[in-house]
């Protein structure tokens, strides 16, 4: 089976467009029920799908995630895993976009994270022709794109709490995290590429009203390895968490397989994090990845030479990152405990 498809080159899309008899703006509506059909909604059942076209010309695509047996505020929404999907792929900027259904205020409010966001135009599409109409307006004609402003036309946003020159979502982020243990001892060996795919998704993450930036790099039975970056909103609720970032790359970029094919998973965030991800992290992935089961947290100091070594198969693990710019001490830096929660602990090198 061939493996989905959720992000298309630009140079395809112009020959679908032409194929079609339609510009790639055109396009992009026709493409939504094939978004819807990539969707995992198994508690409604209801499939949103979203198609966005970004500046470099890609077509991508944004399905809702909904995960039984955890609260309803852990699903990812189709525009949400739309913008995650553009910035695992390094895009920019999102001009256009179509989704199945007006989006929710949720998804309204998360938008907003976006350099421009006013100006980026959406288009509602549906299978009914009477909503259709009413939604856009077109009688039977072409679709029309609308600003994003007329759905949120008094909104709240980065632009109330920011400067104007802090990057926002989808812009290049520069957080400066590193582990205690590389700043003491020179950087840990090649083995450790998970630990460090996480400490790079949180160091490209966009955090900047908690200031408490985290990422997550998940593994798979095949040894692949999905990571996801935390992405904070104006307005607090509607941000999403970096392990559900990283699941949006491993339904983007690991095919139609379930999620128990995870069988690792590493967040880092800083120790003296205001905010914390480690116990909804845990409890999602222990939920969606039986094999993924933990006890109790060992906690390990990581400066003052001792080094690490750890299963990395069947485990959550939680590391803590260190932002300080002097090198730190197991006295002097709060950030240098590495708590690790996991079903095995091969070898521990100077524990304490």
């Amino acid at each position: 089976m061939d493996r989905p498809r959720f992000v298309i080159d630009s140079a395809e899309a112009e020959q679908m467009a032409k194929q079609s008899g339609k510009t790639v703006l055109q396009l992009l509506p026709s493409l939504v029920k094939s978004a819807q059909d990539l969707a995992r909604p198994q508690i409604s059942n209801y499939h949103v799908g979203a198609v966005g076209l970004g500046s470099s010309g890609r077509i991508f695509f944004g399905v809702n995630l909904e995960f039984p047996g955890l609260p309803l505020n852990q699903t990812v929404h189709a525009e949400q895993f739309l913008i995650t999907n553009l910035s695992l792929n390094g895009e920019p900027h999102l001009k256009y976009f179509a989704v199945s259904a007006a989006p929710c205020g949720h998804c309204r409010q998360f938008l907003q994270e976006l350099r421009g966001a006013p100006d980026v135009k959406i288009v509602i599409t549906s299978e009914d022709e009477k909503e259709n109409k009413i939604n856009n307006n077109c009688n039977g004609k072409d679709q029309e794109f609308t600003p994003l402003s007329h759905l949120l036309p008094h909104r709240f946003g980065p632009d109330d709490l920011l400067e104007k020159d802090v990057p926002l979502l989808l812009e290049p982020h520069r957080n400066g995290l590193s582990f205690c243990s590389d700043l003491c001892n020179g950087k840990m060996n090649g083995e450790d590429d998970l630990k460090y795919a996480a400490l790079d998704a949180a160091n490209m993450s966009h955090a900047s009203y908690s200031a408490c930036p985290s990422g997550v790099a998940l593994v798979d039975v095949e040894g692949k390895i999905y990571k996801g970056s935390y992405m904070e909103s104006a307005a607090y609720n509607p941000s999403l968490p970096p392990v559900q970032a990283a699941l949006v790359a491993y339904v983007a970029r690991g095919g139609r397989g379930g999620y128990e094919r995870i069988v690792g998973a590493v967040l880092v965030e800083k120790g003296d994090a205001v905010i914390k991800q480690e116990h909804t992290a845990r409890l999602l992935l222990q939920c969606i990845s039986p094999k993924c089961e933990f006890e109790l947290p060992a906690v390990v100091l990581i400066g003052g030479g001792g080094s690490f070594l750890a299963a990395m198969e069947f485990h959550i693990s939680t590391l803590y990152a260190c932002s300080c710019q002097d090198l730190p001490s197991s006295s002097s830096c709060k950030c240098v405990v590495k708590r690790m929660s996991m079903v095995k602990l091969v070898m521990v090198d100077q524990v304490l």
